[in-house]
């Protein structure tokens, strides 16, 4: 084990270089999937070296081991992957991931979107406003949203604001799933609607 490694390409260069010159065995890189995408797996592959991405929930653990530190992780790494008891997960190519994170930025968006809803329809339920017609963000919801006054000013700006923040929300669906039919027309259209 050699320790924590900064997380710049010259940091990696340099950890490589050093266990080259340990001697002629070929490397091997494993880690563990993360938040932090694939950007290392394409970097080591890329310069000529093996390098395995798996799972965590894919990672053999004794029953009761519950401590987790970096060393101890990366030593079981070492030791599963010697042993062949791991199992790499797919890297998806470049533009798969680009498709991905518009996905997931699609996702986000929809949820954000639900929440904005949500939280409008209960201030105006607080308020004792209703309407009479449907509350789907139709054409005719939106005119009667338009033409809603608060009794006082600081509710009308708080109407307002989470009023302003459900329409940015719908606009930014809309561009995103734009962009999805831009980008790869083979994207599934059902999924985007």
């Amino acid at each position: 084990m050699l320790g924590p490694i900064g997380t710049r390409q010259s940091d990696l260069d340099k950890l490589i270089r050093k266990l080259e010159s340990k001697g002629p065995a070929s490397l091997v890189f494993v880690y563990e999937a993360g938040p932090c995408g694939y950007g290392l797996y394409r970097y080591l592959t890329g310069k000529g070296f093996a390098c395995h991405v798996v799972a965590p929930s894919l990672i053999p653990r004794k029953a009761g081991d519950r401590v987790k530190t970096d060393r101890r992780d990366a030593m079981t790494l070492a030791r599963l992957m010697r042993s062949g008891d791991l199992s790499a997960i797919y890297v998806p190519g470049v533009e798969d991931e680009a498709l991905r994170d518009l996905s997931r930025g699609r996702d986000d968006t929809m949820q954000d979107l639900k929440r904005s809803k949500r939280r409008l329809k209960s201030f105006l339920l607080r308020q004792d406003i209703r309407s009479e017609g449907r509350a789907g963000w139709n054409a005719a919801h939106l005119r009667w949203l338009a033409q809603v006054v608060c009794p006082t000013p600081a509710p009308q700006i708080v109407f307002q604001e989470d009023l302003r923040a459900g329409t940015e929300q719908q606009e930014r669906r809309e561009r995103l799933a734009l962009c999805a039919v831009r980008l790869q027309p083979v994207v599934m259209w059902h999924s985007w609607n």
